[in-house]
């Protein structure tokens, strides 16, 4: 059983640049949105997408090498079916349908996730949300997700993306308002440097996991 990991936060807090470490070779993206990385690397295995269905097949096809697959705004999966259908018809149960469809969507991409071969790890990015009373959650669409799935309770890690003054980090563990958390162990300090590369790292050697393979480096000719 593969591993779906959240990694949730801002806008502007590193989700999309914890991604730089990896190798250009080293990870299947999924752009939700088709945005710019904000770095100059390019990815060589990537895809524009927010059809659920599509991105179930592509992950099912992903190469047995390929160990990391990113579905970057992965919000915006629920966001764009939101968009692409509430103007429609409201007779009926309409509306009421089209939010089941969304929730049925994300909860089926998350048990498709766990399906896959268990070395592999998806990584999906997602913007939060603060209630009312200060606590941060997943950014979602409509109740249902929230009230009787519980997107985080199906998943064991869960990192909040954050920064303050110049330094950028991912949180690992519940502070008493938010709904980050990591297995005992797993990570050293509660805030640790935002390079998903290094998490994905600390995530394999914790459980056992495949490696995923190191960067490539250009041999140097013998003298």
């Amino acid at each position: 059983m593969a591993e779906a990991v959240l990694i949730y936060g801002k806008s502007g807090t590193g989700k999309s640049t914890s991604l730089e470490n990896f190798a250009e070779d080293e990870i299947y993206l999924i752009n939700v949105i088709g945005k710019r990385l904000p770095f100059r690397k390019q990815f060589k295995y990537k895809t524009v997408c927010d059809d659920v269905e599509k991105i179930k097949r592509y992950m099912a096809k992903v190469p047995e090498y390929i160990k990391v697959i990113v579905i970057d705004d992965a919000g915006y999966l629920m966001t764009n079916q939101f968009m692409a259908g509430h103007s429609g018809d409201k007779s009926g149960g309409n509306t009421f349908d089209l939010f089941n469809k969304i929730a049925d969507n994300f909860w089926g991409l998350i048990n498709a996730i766990k399906a896959l071969p268990e070395d592999k790890i998806v990584y999906l990015t997602m913007h939060e949300d603060t209630n009312d009373f200060g606590e941060r959650r997943l950014r979602t669409i409509g109740k249902l997700l929230n009230e009787k799935v519980c997107i985080e309770g199906m998943c064991s890690i869960v990192l909040r993306s954050e920064v303050m003054g110049n330094k950028y980090s991912f949180v690992t563990q519940n502070e008493g308002n938010d709904i980050s958390k990591s297995p005992k162990g797993m990570f050293s300090e509660i805030r640790i440097p935002n390079d998903l590369k290094a998490v994905d790292t600390a995530i394999r050697e914790y459980w056992g996991l495949t490696p995923s393979p190191a960067p490539k480096t250009e041999e140097k000719e013998s003298k």
